[in-house]
């Protein structure tokens, strides 16, 4: 295939499935600018692994597959930077928090405890969250059917405990 085929065949599924590189960016991403990174290096990470795709595969699942891989060593690099570096305080600079004050409560919460989630879980109850069967979830993270089964109740039961802890 052509290179300017390759890159509108690129482009095309990169637009048609964008909803999976912008959820997997807000899942593991908390800050704007960050997600906008993360995003990036999806894209880049999909071009570069773009001339080994086997179309056997729904393209879906690949391309959760890298974002997935992607994000969690994004986050695991994000993780060791912040814990080097330290932040301004609010006597520098104060920024508004407009995103969250326009959310509703139980959705912020369900925001956060999923994101205290170890980095496997989250993408497990990303996935199971965009009504992915436990089958896909278990092919695009490489676990067995019934770990799936397994740590989605798990999950789920964490979650609830926690909003039980908040009165929901």
């Amino acid at each position: 295939m052509q290179t300017q085929d390759r890159a509108i065949l690129f482009q095309e599924i990169a637009e048609a499935h964008k909803g999976i590189f912008f959820k997997v960016a807000r899942t593991y991403c908390q800050d704007e600018e960050e997600r906008q990174d993360l995003v990036q290096e999806i894209l880049i990470q999909v071009w570069q692994a773009f001339p080994k795709y086997n179309d056997q595969f729904k393209i879906s699942t690949w391309l959760y597959r890298i974002s997935l891989n992607v994000a969690i060593s994004f986050y695991r690099k994000s993780t060791v930077r912040k814990n080097k570096t330290s932040p301004l305080t609010d006597q520098f600079v104060t920024l508004p928090e407009t995103d969250k004050a326009e959310k509703d409560q139980p959705l912020q919460l369900l925001e956060q405890f999923i994101n205290e989630l170890k980095e496997l879980d989250k993408a497990l109850i990303l996935l199971y969250l965009e009504d992915r069967n436990h089958a896909e979830i278990a092919e695009i993270l490489g676990i067995s059917l019934s770990n799936v089964s397994t740590k989605v109740a798990r999950i789920k039961d964490k979650l609830k405990q926690r909003f039980a802890q908040h009165n929901f």
